[in-house]
């Protein structure tokens, strides 16, 4: 499928000159003459790739403005910014904003074309790669015939089709972001992203950030988790690893379903279903001190406790002859000794 090219440029030449040369390029256009025009293009449907006029009618940076709404529907988009006006600091400022590059008008065509080109690639390889990690996903199966399993199986099924928190508990490696991905797909929010924010992978100081996004003072803006997984699926991997501080921001977010990002001075309304794992035992963590009594009665509407494989000792002949079938197929094996 040929790549779809947004071209929003409030100079009817420059839109009519982009459209000819991109689809002569084999891509489809889709044209905007101003703010709201783009607005309504962005929010009917994603382009692959944008091409955005840093002023059109709705200020001197509303170009921006419209970079930083695609950046917050999907981080992904390639967005090329071109301005007539151009300077250092507008240029610094798009790349910044997440703006994949800057061209000055009037503009060279074989390089615009580059540009375009190096999008489309790089969007492209993005989704590869994400197709790649899914297909992983998708292609291992729960498998097992214990107890535990059966009727984590059976969890899954009813917990999949509603809105409700899930804590998922099990030891490293026992299969919890499996369970997660499974619930996922299952749900209404497949269709939406599915983003993990793991606990015990970030810096202390990273983990407000990391999670509600930053507002800097140069005007770009960080986009956090709770963003970047609006309309989908958060998992918050090992969430007894986040300090206390940041506990009672998400439980904040829980309960007010709002919340700002650093910096920042405008509510952002949630949109997310959470689903959170611990590899500790949580409850032993809140007889410590280590984690909150109160968000982890909000966190746990439904949970799943996974039993570690020294206790469905049925489930191992069953997990190497299935693990063995798929090492025969990836290595295009005749056989796996």
């Amino acid at each position: 499928m040929s790549a779809e090219i947004l071209i929003v440029d409030d100079n009817s030449d420059i839109r009519f000159i982009l459209d000819e040369l991109i689809k002569d390029a084999g891509y489809k256009t889709r044209l905007a003459a101003n703010y709201n025009q783009a607005l309504s293009e962005i929010d009917k449907k994603l382009p692959d790739v944008a091409i955005l006029d840093v002023k059109l009618d709705k200020g001197d940076n509303d170009g921006i403005q419209l970079l930083d709404h695609i950046k917050k529907k999907n981080v992904d988009i390639p967005v090329i910014m071109i301005s007539g006006h151009a300077n250092i600091e507008m240029a610094v400022n798009s790349l910044k904003s997440g703006a994949f590059e800057f061209i000055q008008k009037p503009f060279d065509k074989e390089r615009l074309m580059n540009f375009i080109r190096r999008a489309v690639e790089n969007l492209n390889l993005k989704k590869q790669n994400e197709n790649l990690e899914n297909k992983l996903y998708h292609t291992f199966d729960l498998i097992g015939k214990s107890q535990n399993i059966l009727s984590i199986k059976d969890q899954i099924e009813k917990v999949s089709s509603s809105e409700s928190r899930v804590f998922i508990s099990g030891p490293t490696g026992s299969g919890k972001e499996l369970i997660a991905r499974k619930i996922y797909r299952k749900s209404k929010r497949k269709d939406g992203t599915f983003i993990i924010l793991n606990g015990a992978l970030l810096d202390s100081d990273k983990y407000e950030v990391e999670l509600l996004g930053e507002e800097k003072n140069d005007g770009s803006i960080v986009y956090g988790a709770l963003e970047k997984a609006t309309g989908g699926i958060l998992l918050i991997d090992e969430v007894s690893e986040i300090p206390l501080e940041t506990q009672s921001k998400i439980l904040r977010v829980l309960i007010d379903q709002k919340f700002k990002r650093i910096n920042g001075d405008h509510d952002i309304n949630v949109d997310v279903r959470i689903i959170c794992s611990s590899s500790k035992d949580i409850k032993n963590e809140i007889r410590s001190g280590n984690f909150r009594e109160d968000l982890f009665h909000r966190l746990n509407v439904f949970q799943i406790d996974i039993e570690p494989l020294s206790s469905r000792v049925s489930d191992i002949p069953l997990l190497i002859e299935y693990f063995s079938k798929k090492i025969i197929e990836n290595y295009n094996l005749k056989k796996f000794n």
